[in-house]
């Protein structure tokens, strides 16, 4: 017997006595994808081993309170704008935009209450072959001070027997800047299992990556190369192979915290593959973004528990992170985040998960 393709449940309370509900999506032998409405987070991500079992592979927490209590971007939708802006500021048709600064002197993540903060609508539940959940947004004009009202449409699907589907929409009604992720923390050993990172193999499809300055806004220099740096993961290596080295741009990321240049033209296409060495678990990451920010957990430091009770500290997990490049406001020679009305923005990903071959 076929048990239900769909389930859903409150996962908790918010102050204001408003229910968040979880919903989770069933595939085929055991892979899940567990998503509550508030932050339109990615709660859970059970996925099979090479050794027949099951696991959590993405950082979270077990219980509501603790998506509340501290704000650590565990699987949530972030925006209106995905990583850093510097100074906070933009122009935009000459008028100056000032946005909240809360990474250090840089605006980061849609600023003090951003998307990861709201309580998203279930718009749509599809409990067929391919089991779906649909959330909805609007973020009014002036929110954290962002020009223009932003309808943004999110999909997670269950594409295939162990692959997660994720696509955005967004709209507007005057000229704005739009940039969204999902900032999931993978483990491929399991959330809870106490094992590093940094032994994973990655491999990510780009020539080149954006140096940064101590504050991790992009250098004002054109991309480089990653031939002969710690950052050329062309080929699969360890994570955690060259990341002590003595390097400035390691120095200004305390690792690995930089957007590797894709150059996708708006076509699905492979970016990035995790392997884990215990558990056989492999992950390859397809997007239509034009960059992909890898983050080694640097900045995970013990303050906070996850799943299981147990304490999340550096390196316990990675982002990869699909978007458009920080600071792209500020840079013409960036890809642009503009959207205009009549136009519709659109970031779609693909997590395809399987098991080392011998």
């Amino acid at each position: 017997m076929v048990g239900p393709k769909i389930e859903k449940d409150v996962f908790g309370t918010l102050p204001d006595g408003r229910n968040v509900e979880r919903i989770v999506l069933c595939g085929e032998g055991g892979f899940e994808a567990r998503v509550i409405a508030h932050g339109a987070v990615l709660q859970a991500l059970i996925a099979p081993d090479a050794n027949g079992g099951h696991d959590d592979v993405v950082l979270g927490h077990d219980a509501f309170a603790g998506y509340l209590a501290e704000r650590k971007f565990l699987g949530a939708t972030v925006g209106r704008y995905a990583n850093r802006i510097a100074k906070g500021q933009f122009s935009l048709d000459g008028e100056t935009v000032q946005l909240a600064v809360n990474n250090g002197p840089n605006a980061l993540h849609g600023g003090l209450e951003g998307f990861d903060r709201k309580l998203w609508d279930i718009a749509a539940i599809d409990d067929g072959a391919r089991p779906a959940v649909t959330l909805t947004y609007t973020s009014p004009h002036g929110e954290e001070n962002y020009p223009g009202r932003l309808d943004i449409r999110l999909t997670y699907r269950i594409t295939g027997p162990t692959e997660l589907s994720l696509s955005m929409e967004a709209r507007t009604d005057r000229p704005t800047i739009v940039n969204l992720t999902n900032h999931s923390f993978f483990n491929l050993e399991g959330a809870a299992s106490g094992v590093p990172i940094l032994d994973h193999k990655l491999t990510v499809a780009a020539e080149h990556f954006l140096a940064i300055d101590p504050t991790a806004i992009p250098l004002p220099e054109p991309p480089l190369s990653v031939a002969g740096t710690p950052f050329d993961f062309r080929s699969a290596r360890p994570v955690g192979e060259r990341i002590r080295e003595s390097d400035q741009q390691l120095q200004n990321g305390r690792g690995y915290d930089h957007t590797y240049c894709l150059g996708r033209d708006g076509k699905l296409a492979l970016a990035a593959r995790l392997e884990a060495p215990r558990s056989g678990r492999t992950m390859e990451l397809f997007t239509d973004q034009p960059g992909l920010q890898v983050y080694s957990g640097n900045y995970l430091d013990g303050t906070i528990s996850g799943k299981g009770g147990k304490l999340i500290r550096q390196s316990d997990a990675m982002c990869l992170e699909p978007h458009i490049w920080p600071d792209a406001p500020n840079r013409p020679d960036f890809p642009s985040p503009r959207l205009e009305p009549g136009e519709v923005y659109r970031h779609h990903t693909v997590y395809r998960f399987g098991v080392r071959t011998p």
